[in-house]
């Protein structure tokens, strides 16, 4: 799909690609995309399952379909990138996004509008792995690689609270449909501008046949697993379907383990993830995610439904956080990524989140932004921004080129896995905990004020309780981060600096 030149073209080992930094503009635009299309959509559910008369059982597949289709084919993803060229399979990946967008912004029934949010989640599981891929073959130097890694994992932050506060805007003055279109303009350039400049090293591809059992196990086991956390937030964890779904998925991904440990060119070379300090960046990120996913669900309820913040003003109320992620990132995690062993910046990046974590478990009904929320937002931000800085350039650090892309969507799996069970097991937490709160106290309640202080009062112990478990959870990201991870710092001869490529620093502000 690139021009004849772009596909041949060769760079001798170690000469940096002389397009690099005009290819990380279109790479970040294109996670930018991706992450503002997930928060944005939140934002416009309300208005587009009005307009298109989704009833209240069926408007989760507004993001479930998004999710399964996202989380369960990103391992093929990555490996038809690997196969299939990266620039080819990222310029595919954005034109069909923007495709999906396309019908989705015109959708006229819930059907449609599923439908094309399954199809951007198939296009989605492409794009990603290709773009870290890619971001991984072009930046050798481990300085350079350090600094882009911050420039895009700052902007791939930014994303998901600019998501916010331009859903709320589109859909308070223009329409919904434009949390859709707005994808477009985005998709066309990042393709145009990646067709056009992007050079993929020669000799990277691994062109190994395709490994079929191992995509069908795989995507049915990831599909499986992120449909059962999904069944048990709305029909509770002893459902009979629920119960299923984990036991089905628990077969598949172990029939899936035993298949690529046999076949001679697996999907998911074991390799990829048996490596200690891969698995403990996997493990300790994936936790991380559970804390945040969350977090940021309860924190979005709190601002408006019992602080009566607006759509608009809850998004920007998130600014601090994008802030603090930012600074961590490009400040704090670039410049001391080349100086200390990546565990000194992971396990205290976690343990500066988790005490972000532990302010907003002080929430009550009369907190004030300016005094808890905004101080809990910039620790958590500076905390996750510094954490994923490193976690994210070590989990595909000394990885063959051939195996970059598959390395890539292991990140974006564990991120994918992590945000839905998060979701899942915290939303879980605390409407048991808000049930039980209003059981215990309503009879007390005398009149229909004091009732509805009891509801809110319920709501605030319920989100309190979650996120007590997310400290809990953020503490054990740590310490498995200081305990597992034992690479050295990059081009301290402990870590292969230039082995193998690296990933971006997705941060979660996904909506699943």
């Amino acid at each position: 799909m690139g021009t004849p030149m772009s596909e041949t073209a060769t760079k001798a080992p170690g000469v940096p690609d002389a397009n690099r930094w005009k290819a990380l503009v279109f790479i970040a635009l294109a996670q930018l995309m991706v992450v503002l299309d997930a928060t944005i959509v939140n934002i416009a559910l309300p208005s587009a399952q009005q307009d298109l008369g989704i009833s209240d059982g069926n408007r989760q597949w507004v993001v479930t379909a998004y999710a399964l289709a996202f989380g369960g084919l990103l391992l093929f993803g990555g490996r038809i990138a690997d196969l299939w060229g990266r620039k080819r399979a990222f310029v595919v990946g954005l034109v069909g996004f923007a495709a999906a967008s396309a019908l989705g912004g015109a959708a006229t029934s819930g059907a449609m509008m599923f439908g094309a949010r399954a199809l951007q989640g198939v296009f989605g599981a492409l794009l990603a792995p290709a773009a870290l891929s890619l971001l991984a073959v072009m930046f050798t130097d481990a300085r350079e690689r350090a600094k882009a890694f911050g420039i895009y994992g700052a902007i791939a932050g930014g994303g998901g609270a600019v998501g916010f506060i331009l859903g709320g805007v589109l859909t308070e003055y223009l329409d919904w449909r434009w949390t859709f279109f707005v994808n477009i303009p985005f998709a066309i350039i990042a393709a145009a501008g990646a067709y056009f400049v992007i050079r993929e090293p020669e000799g990277s591809r691994n062109r190994s046949p395709l490994d079929v059992p191992g995509v069908v196990l795989s995507t049915l086991g990831l599909v499986s697993l992120v449909y059962g956390f999904t069944r048990a937030e709305s029909d509770g964890w002893s459902d009979s379907m629920t119960i299923a779904l984990f036991v089905g998925s628990a077969v598949l991904l172990l029939a899936f383990v035993v298949t690529e440990a046999r076949v001679k060119a697996p999907l998911l070379p074991l390799r990829v993830i048996t490596d200690r300090n891969r698995g403990g960046v996997y493990l300790s990120l994936g936790l991380a995610i559970i804390a945040m996913f969350g977090t940021f669900l309860f924190l979005t309820y709190y601002l408006q439904v019992v602080k009566g913040y607006s759509p608009i003003q809850s998004g920007f109320a998130f600014l601090p956080m994008v802030a603090g992620m930012i600074t961590g990132s490009t400040q704090i995690g670039t410049r001391l990524m080349t100086r200390v062993a990546p565990r000194l910046l992971m396990g205290p990046g976690f343990l500066v989140a988790a005490a972000g974590m532990f302010l907003l478990a002080q929430l009550e009904i009369g907190s004030t932004y300016v005094s808890l929320v905004l101080p809990a937002m910039v620790l958590l931000g500076l905390g996750m921004g510094t954490a994923f800085m490193p976690a994210m350039s070590l989990a595909t650090q000394g990885v063959e080129p051939r195996d970059a892309g598959v390395a890539s969507a292991m990140v974006n799996t564990s991120q994918q896995v992590g945000g839905a069970i998060g979701t899942a097991l915290l939303n879980t937490i605390a409407a048991s905990a808000t049930t039980s709160y209003i059981t215990d106290h309503i009879a007390t309640a005398a009149n229909g004020q004091q009732r509805q202080l009891v509801q809110l009062q319920g709501m605030v112990e319920g989100y309190t309780s979650a996120i007590w478990c997310a400290v809990g959870i953020l503490v054990v990201a740590a310490a498995i981060a200081l305990t597992l991870v034992n690479a050295g710092r990059p081009g301290s001869g402990t870590a292969a600096a230039g082995a193998g490529a690296e990933d971006d620093v997705a941060v979660p502000v996904v909506a699943h």
